[in-house]
């Protein structure tokens, strides 16, 4: 399966008339309220697709950056590494750190940027799979004029022009080769992969994807935070069942944990049967079918498959409409193995998949006191519950 990465710069940044460069900016002054930072690194890890997060941080910058990810624990997101003298200098330096971990595709993006949705990095990404770059942008709409002197001069035509955003995707290989071959400073990264020869296809971008940089425009963010907070009313819960029967193994996966076993499960996939009835549980809170539909077993790229992708996937689905997860409850029934002794590390395994705080899940298991299919140790079942907060329509 092929991977993707991205890399947020975070240079020096915008300091709006104060000490703080913008991307260190709390939107808003509430007990909680996020950096601009976390806000945007929360937004890409969301989406399940990008497999590693690197960002790109002033030297000067590491105890401010410590605090804007102090609040997300994922695996996915790397050491920082510090920027250069200009931006394609920073990105030629976060493409060399990423290069040993070969991604197929890169995505380039501003740290200023905080609400792009999970569907555009997605989108892309697959566009860029094709081996042609790609932006996300928007139409010019407004009426354009050339100035002299202070004075509207002479309108500019502005047919087939488009304002870019970030992100920008593009082939990793082909986007590092164009950086490390120089050349004269450039607008963005889509001007430096065409002119190594790339060519570079516009995706229509989203109206909140803006970037921060007066502070009418922190404002405006402050303001969106706040909107899309008092509108996040509408509770669901999702309820999700699976078992797996025993199979000849030497441990068994559960809620992301391997523990030893005199049996494994079997499964088309790695048979984790606590994260399945999780991730079910959570599409089940959004009316979003279940993991056959999204990831049917007929499919063999899915054979063996870890069930944090799925896992993962359902978490993204709740964030791509605006949601959050604010708790999820998973008991598992078994008669063996013992669950307590690794109860905590399932918590933190599903803490970290789903972005959650540890009192945010819960981890329980229950014998049947020998009696059915798991009392007799012919396999094992679990049962979850999600609660899931969206914004009213």
């Amino acid at each position: 399966m092929s991977t993707a990465a991205i890399i947020v710069a975070a240079g020096r940044g915008t300091r709006l008339g104060g000490p703080v460069p913008k991307q260190y900016q709390r939107l808003g002054v509430a007990p909680g309220a996020e950096m601009v930072l976390t806000r945007t690194l929360r937004a890409a890890l969301a989406c399940a697709e990008l497999d590693a997060v690197l960002v790109a941080i002033h030297p000067d910058a590491a105890e401010m950056y410590a605090a804007a990810v102090a609040p997300l624990d994922d695996p996915r997101l790397l050491p920082p590494v510090h920027g250069g003298a200009e931006r394609s200098d920073t990105v030629r330096l976060a493409l060399e750190a990423l290069a040993p971990r070969t991604p197929e595709v890169v995505l380039i993006h501003d740290a200023a940027r905080p609400f792009a949705s999970p569907a555009l990095y997605r989108a892309l990404a697959d566009h860029a799979r094709t081996g042609e770059g790609a932006i996300a942008a928007e139409p010019v709409v407004d009426a354009l004029w050339r100035e002299a002197d202070g004075m509207a001069d002479a309108p500019a035509p502005r047919a087939g022009l488009w304002r870019a955003q970030t992100p920008q995707a593009f082939p990793f290989d082909a986007l590092l080769r164009a950086h490390q071959a120089g050349g004269p400073p450039a607008l963005d990264d889509a001007e430096v992969f065409r002119r190594a020869g790339g060519r570079v296809r516009l995706i229509p971008g989203e109206p909140e994807n803006f970037k921060i940089t007066t502070t009418a425009d922190l404002a405006r963010a402050e303001g969106l935070v706040a909107a899309r907070e008092a509108r996040m009313s509408d509770i669901r819960v999702g309820h999700g069942f699976d078992v797996h029967r025993f199979c000849p193994g030497d441990h068994v996966r559960l809620c992301g944990i391997a523990i030893p076993h005199d049996r494994g499960l079997e499964g088309h996939s790695d048979a984790d049967v606590g994260l399945h009835a999780l991730a079910d549980a959570i599409y089940g809170a959004i009316g979003d079918g279940d993991i056959g539909q999204h990831f049917p077993p007929s499919d063999p790229q899915w054979k063996g498959a870890e069930s944090h992708i799925f896992l993962r996937h359902a978490g993204e689905r709740v964030a791509a409409r605006g949601g959050r997860i604010a708790n999820v409850d998973v008991t598992l029934l078994c008669e063996r193995p013992k669950i307590a002794p690794h109860a905590a590390a399932m918590k933190a395994r599903i803490g970290e998949l789903l972005g959650l705080e540890p009192d945010r899940v819960s981890i329980k298991a229950t014998t049947m006191e020998r009696m059915g299919f798991v009392g007799r140790e012919e396999g094992m079942g679990a049962i979850a519950t999600a609660t899931v907060i969206l914004s009213e329509k």
